[in-house]
């Protein structure tokens, strides 16, 4: 199961998505189901690196990994006289290290998937995020401009929370989304955040070191705390009421969803180093599980880990 943060904002009016730079409408999505439903070709191997070429049979594959981080398809043809293209995006891929997957559909071998996403030419190049899609260019693009549209979403994906890490080899076409996760993952589609946090609990209940679920959890709940508030003004209150734990912790939700983990995990050691009882415990409890929002060998969780030590003791 790829899980990490998971984003499937439905709110026209939510927060964490008015802090995106880039237009990500999820009332304009396209519907992916379509695409799959109508799939009879069987999936290709596993490409390397953080590239793969994929059939219109993957894109559940691809949905399920859109939800952890973004998946960044580009449609292209030999007859497009693109390779070079094609070159500069598994650079920038392999170099960005997994922060995205770039998926690879020959709209020649694959003309099902460029009807139903209306491709008029190619190549062009999507972004997936949470299953919806938001289009980045058509056409060719030097390296620099790529890699500025590619920099762009990253930015947009960390605003709504979707900052997980891809693994290298990519998808697994044939082990599709994780069942266990069925009801959570229902309920994250429709921006029913405290559903899914309920749904990951029972998991959770039966095992406990579930680290997929656990990690779930901790994201669905990060993303229902960050449709409630507003990012500016919990950040500006938390700056003029360093002590105030319940500013603090708002301030870091707001942090971790616009990919500036490092920045809350101080914020919340800071705030641990100067408080007692029942306050500091909360604000532990919350540090560890905004940890769970990152991937555990991160070197800026284990980083926080170290600080937190020496906080408590």
């Amino acid at each position: 199961m790829n899980h990490g943060l998971i984003l499937p904002c439905t709110r026209p009016d939510c927060p964490a998505c008015q802090n995106a730079t880039m237009s990500f409408n999820p009332a304009g999505a396209m519907d992916l189901s379509a695409i799959v439903a109508a799939a009879k070709a069987p999936p290709p191997p596993a490409g390397a690196g953080y590239v793969t070429d994929v059939t219109a049979a993957d894109l559940e594959a691809l949905v399920a990994l859109s939800v952890k981080h973004p998946v960044v398809l580009e449609l292209h043809s030999p007859r497009a006289n693109a390779a070079e293209l094609s070159t500069i995006l598994a650079e920038l891929a392999n170099e960005a290290g997994g922060a995205y997957l770039l998926a690879r559909v020959d709209v020649d071998a694959e003309p099902t998937v460029a009807q139903a996403l209306g491709i008029q030419s190619v190549p062009t190049v999507i972004a997936v995020i949470a299953g919806q899609l938001a289009p980045l260019w058509q056409g060719t693009r030097s390296k620099e401009d790529a890699k500025a549209y590619l920099d762009q979403l990253l930015q947009v994906a960390a605003a709504n929370g979707v900052v997980g890490r891809a693994e290298p080899a990519s998808i697994d076409a044939d082990a599709g989304p994780d069942p266990r996760f069925a009801a959570a993952d229902e309920a994250l589609a429709v921006g029913d955040f405290d559903k899914a946090v309920a749904e990951f609990d029972t998991l959770l209940n039966n095992s406990p070191n579930d680290v997929e679920a656990r990690a779930g959890r901790a994201q669905a709940a990060l993303l229902g705390r960050l449709s409630r508030i507003d990012p500016a003004a919990a950040l500006a209150q938390a700056d003029a009421a360093r002590e105030d734990a319940e500013l603090q912790l708002a301030a870091a939700d707001v942090e971790v969803g616009t990919g500036r983990a490092p920045a809350a995990f101080a914020r919340l050691i800071e705030l641990i180093a100067i408080t007692r009882g029942d306050v500091r415990e909360q604000v532990r409890l919350r540090l560890l599980e905004l940890f769970d929002t990152v991937e555990p060998g991160d070197p800026e969780v284990l980083k926080a880990r170290r600080a937190l030590t020496t906080a408590l003791f």
